[in-house]
């Protein structure tokens, strides 16, 4: 989680970045032609800090579009966005969204590296956590609303201070808890990714969640 991956492979080797810049401008272009319906990708760059790392992959990523729009002779429609998984990306949000056209909240990884734990290893300690009642919920299952979900809720408002009507949501397995869900929606998130399994319970919550909005 810590090492060399994300944005930091991307700033380290660029031509990663353009290379698969590259293939989805291309596949966008091939699919539009395809069936007439065009196609507009959303590119988010992962594990962002800092609005200095995103700002140095978007230029690669809008070099290669515009290449590859000139060498097609066709305009197409994309967005750049990041990443939110690292509590400084939290807290720099508003200064990201400068850049960024749209947060994706990796609550995952971002409880990860809130808590300082490994998924890797925390089930062998965990349940006892729980057992203890140190920990209400495993943090990897239900959000961490007081810490993470603090986090989340900074980094939105941060968001639309600077950006009006940023898109935002979380991508993660806590995209298809309950709880995690009307949390989501009490904060104003647009929407919740999780694993294909969970989809029903995600919906399910969701229409719940935002049924209760409405209602109070």
């Amino acid at each position: 989680m810590l090492g060399h991956r994300g944005c930091r492979l991307l700033v380290t080797y660029p031509e990663v970045a353009e290379m698969q810049a590259r293939a989805i401008f291309e596949a966008a272009l091939k699919v539009g032609a395809a069936t007439g319906a065009p196609v507009t990708p959303e590119i988010m760059v992962p594990l962002v800090a800092s609005r200095a790392e995103l700002d140095f992959v978007k230029a690669r990523i809008d070099a290669v579009a515009e290449a590859v729009m000139k060498d097609a002779s066709i305009q197409i429609d994309y967005t750049v966005g990041t990443m939110i998984e690292l509590p400084r990306a939290a807290l720099r949000a508003g200064e990201i969204a400068e850049t960024a056209a749209f947060f994706s909240f990796g609550t995952n990884d971002l409880t990860q590296t809130t808590f300082g734990i490994s998924r890797d290893d925390s089930a062998g300690f965990l349940a006892q956590y729980q057992a203890a009642g140190i920990f209400a919920e495993d943090p990897f299952v239900s959000l961490d609303q007081e810490g993470v979900g603090e986090l989340v809720q900074l980094a939105a408002e941060r968001g639309r201070a600077t950006r009006n009507g940023i898109k935002l949501g979380i991508c993660g397995e806590h995209g298809g808890d309950p709880a995690s869900i009307d949390f989501c929606e009490r904060v104003g998130l647009d929407y919740v990714s999780c694993s294909p399994f969970r989809v029903p319970i995600a919906r399910l919550a969701a229409a719940r969640a935002a049924l209760a909005a409405r209602a109070g």
